[in-house]
């Protein structure tokens, strides 16, 4: 009978460390699924997560960064499809924003749905993000939530700021810059319209939705510049601030970092002792 050598055990231990961490995220993949259908359960609704966080993937467990692509639109057109057109869609969007077509893909698709649409915001929305939020019937922000202004940008450069260039030095500008202004000038107009659309489609005025398409993208705010509920409500959109609190413990399976966390704390709420609890002693 043959006895385990050394290099027998050196082999499984290599195959159960190159397989750990793919049976790790399959757990929190099944851990993520059971935690969205409770939602489900509890609000009637279809839940439909798009959310972007540095994660340690499998391989080497080196961190991505990620943000919408038109792979993000293509499995959430697949699953508005999938739903009834009787049946509420609650989108759970943390995103620092990305492709516009992908955005904008994902916006009209959420316009056209027939029962209400949430989208809910536990932590930031930026820019294309934004732009799926303004789809919604209800906006759902954390009281400490932001979203984003939607200026389109052109490599580095927002494009509000090229066409304020052009007109201060448009005598002195190459052929290159006065093409970059160009398009600049097209990119604002398209934004403006596809808000417009995406505004009037949700029962605001023309004239409401015009104003709010102008100044998410006349550059009157920098384009990472976080704008509040507090600021989304004074546009007059319907914006909430009563998250569930499953969301959050959602969010938590998403949070997987490379190494020592840069943030701690004792993960209980606090307030007030109840009756009958011995309160801890102060150390001496």
């Amino acid at each position: 009978m043959h006895q385990p050598s050394f290099f027998d055990l050196f082999w499984l231990l290599i195959i159960f460390f190159s397989l750990w961490p793919i049976f790790q995220q399959k757990n929190l993949e099944w851990a993520r699924l059971r935690l969205i259908r409770e939602i489900e359960k509890k609000r009637k609704s279809r839940v439909i997560t798009m959310i972007h966080r540095q994660e340690r993937l499998a391989f080497m467990g080196f961190p991505i960064m990620r943000f919408i692509t038109i792979e993000d639109s293509e499995r959430i057109l697949r699953a508005i499809r999938m739903t009834p057109d009787d049946m509420p869609i609650d989108l759970i969007v943390h995103t620092p924003g990305g492709l516009a077509l992908a955005a904008t893909q994902i916006a009209s698709a959420l316009v056209k749905h027939k029962s209400p649409v949430r989208v809910i915001v536990p932590h930031y929305a930026m820019s294309g993000g934004t732009l799926i939020a303004l789809a919604a019937d209800e906006i759902v922000m954390d009281p400490n939530a932001v979203l984003g202004p939607l200026d389109p940008q052109l490599g580095q450069f927002p494009a509000p700021s090229i066409l304020k260039a052009f007109e201060m030095k448009k005598k002195e500008m190459k052929d290159e810059m006065l093409i970059l202004a160009d398009v600049a000038e097209k990119s604002l107009v398209q934004m403006k319209n596809t808000i417009i659309k995406i505004l009037t489609a949700k029962g605001h005025s023309q004239e409401k939705a015009e104003n709010i398409a102008d100044l998410l993208t006349s550059g009157y705010w920098t384009h990472d510049y976080p704008l509040t509920a507090e600021v989304i409500k004074e546009m007059g959109l319907n914006v909430s601030t009563d998250v569930p609190q499953e969301v959050y413990d959602l969010m938590e399976f998403y949070y997987q970092p490379s190494g020592q966390p840069s943030v701690q704390y004792i993960p209980v709420p606090y307030g007030e002792p109840k009756k009958g609890s011995v309160p801890l002693r102060k150390p001496h």
